[in-house]
């Protein structure tokens, strides 16, 4: 059986997300971090969560390393 060369959870889209002690469902506020670049993030919403996943993902889709 071939090893594939790439990982299907590659370490570059790895992230630890803290929520604010106050976060609810309705009101969600926090920090992402990507923790291959360190690259830090503060959100607001849900929706800016995932917007702030979406840069990121579409900065470094050149080049993802292996993991």
């Amino acid at each position: 059986m071939p090893l594939k060369p790439e990982s299907k959870y590659p370490n570059r889209r790895a992230y630890v997300l803290k929520l604010r002690s106050d976060a609810k469902p309705a009101d969600l506020g926090g920090r992402l971090e990507n923790l291959v670049t360190g690259k830090q993030t503060q959100f607001e919403s849900g929706q800016e969560l995932l917007d702030s996943i979406a840069r990121d993902l579409d900065e470094g889709s050149c080049g993802d390393e292996q993991g």
